[in-house]
């Protein structure tokens, strides 16, 4: 190794360019053959550096947005049920919705598959720079009731209005308190022009009897559902599908057929 090649070691790692450094050997073997030029040299190790913070900032985001699942929409079996709206889905893929701060609701029977194609189009987002977060609704309910216990609502909720996607999975599951039905409508109204994603059970004209007061069920969901495209995803359940099968169960269903006697 030249002093030369040291010095300029020294001078990525003072700069903090590990991306460079970890190519290094690769791009001067290249340049030494004749592949790159000067310009074309300093070009690709620039890139080499990008490329490494690009990596870094999305594993960094992926992280805060804490899936349950990392589940693409490519994985996502869209012949499972003719009754999917994979059209629909797919069209949502382009994340335009989120460019204009629009929200998605995701309602249908369990087992459909709708936490993950929720979370598909989260990680979609991720990938093109969003900040997100996912989390049952019940636990940001109980996050927020926390913070009126120990004085720390107002710094728990900036956390949740913070990201530019906001996954509510389970929406809508029961009953309301006043103090919950309060929560999350300060928790909308702050997040205005900011996308949610909002997977439940529950149709969203079904929501209004679990808020124990119709004004703020009428402001919250009439401000929710008119800025949301609505995706009814009905059919058989989606989870079987993704079942492994049980070896076990496999070869004793195997013994069993073999022990039968001939009819």
């Amino acid at each position: 190794m030249s002093v030369m090649d040291t010095a300029l070691r020294e001078s990525l790692k003072t700069l903090r360019l590990s991306g460079m450094l970890e190519t290094l050997d690769a791009r001067l073997a290249q340049a030494h053959g004749g592949e790159l030029g000067h310009l074309d040299f300093l070009q690709v190790l620039c890139q080499d550096e990008i490329t490494r913070r690009e990596t870094v900032a999305f594993q960094r985001r992926l992280q805060k947005a804490k899936f349950e699942q990392q589940v693409t929409l490519e994985e996502f079996d869209f012949t499972a049920s003719s009754k999917l709206p994979a059209a629909q889905i797919r069209d949502l893929a382009a994340l335009r919705w989120l460019h204009a701060g629009e929200s998605v609701v995701l309602f249908g029977p369990v087992g459909v598959g709708k936490t993950h194609v929720a979370q598909a189009l989260g990680h979609l987002a991720v990938r093109q720079g969003a900040n997100v977060r996912f989390a049952k609704t019940s636990r940001i309910l109980a996050d927020l009731a926390g913070g009126h216990a120990d004085r720390t609502w107002d710094k728990r909720i900036r956390e949740l209005v913070r990201p530019d996607v906001l996954i509510l999975d389970d929406f809508a599951m029961r009953q309301l308190t006043a103090a919950q039905a309060d929560d999350l409508y300060e928790l909308v109204s702050e997040r205005q022009g900011r996308s949610l994603i909002i997977t439940s059970n529950r149709a969203p004209s079904d929501w209004y009897p679990l808020f124990p007061n119709p004004v703020v069920a009428e402001s919250l969901l009439d401000r929710l559902i008119n800025t949301s495209h609505q995706v009814i995803m009905n059919g058989p359940s989606y989870r079987p599908n993704k079942r492994p099968k049980n070896p076990t169960s496999a070869a004793g269903d195997h013994q069993e057929r073999a022990g039968r006697p001939l009819k």
